[in-house]
């Protein structure tokens, strides 16, 4: 069985600047029981991640424990699910913007049906404070 190193795997991911997400979920596998893997006692390595400080423009980067994984085809399918997670965007929605519309990466016509739908929750909503004012207006003169 080949074992790998926690250290030598982040190498392998996709986006870098995840490598943090990816200790967080490795050890979340691990604690749930999905992976087989060992502290390395000793053992540390800098994360590929540049962090950034608060109101600054000075970066700075992280240390963790390395861990040997039980490298099984499990593993292998685990991570590659992980690392196709964390390559892609973060919250899982995709900005609208002009670019993204002419890429495909967001429905053109999804987006109008949305807008004409909100467009006309907003005129009928208005039509309908208009019709409420005339009514109490009629009342009000009929009752002087």
């Amino acid at each position: 069985m080949p074992y790998i190193t926690l250290s030598d795997q982040i190498k392998k991911l996709g986006n870098s600047q995840r490598s943090d997400s990816f200790v967080k979920k490795l050890r979340e596998a691990v604690r749930e029981g999905e992976i087989d893997a060992a502290d390395l006692p000793g053992h540390r390595f800098e994360l590929p991640k540049q962090f950034s400080k608060r109101g600054s423009t000075e970066t700075y980067s992280r240390t963790v424990r390395d861990m040997i994984i039980d490298g099984t085809p499990e593993f292998e399918a685990w991570f590659q699910e992980a690392n196709k997670d964390l390559s892609s965007t973060r919250s899982g929605k995709i900005r609208v913007s002009a670019e993204n519309i002419d890429a495909g990466l967001v429905d053109f016509k999804a987006l109008a049906a949305q807008t004409r739908a909100r467009m006309q929750a907003s005129q009928s909503k208005g039509q309908a404070l208009g019709k409420g004012r005339t009514a109490t207006t009629k009342k009000s003169k009929a009752n002087k």
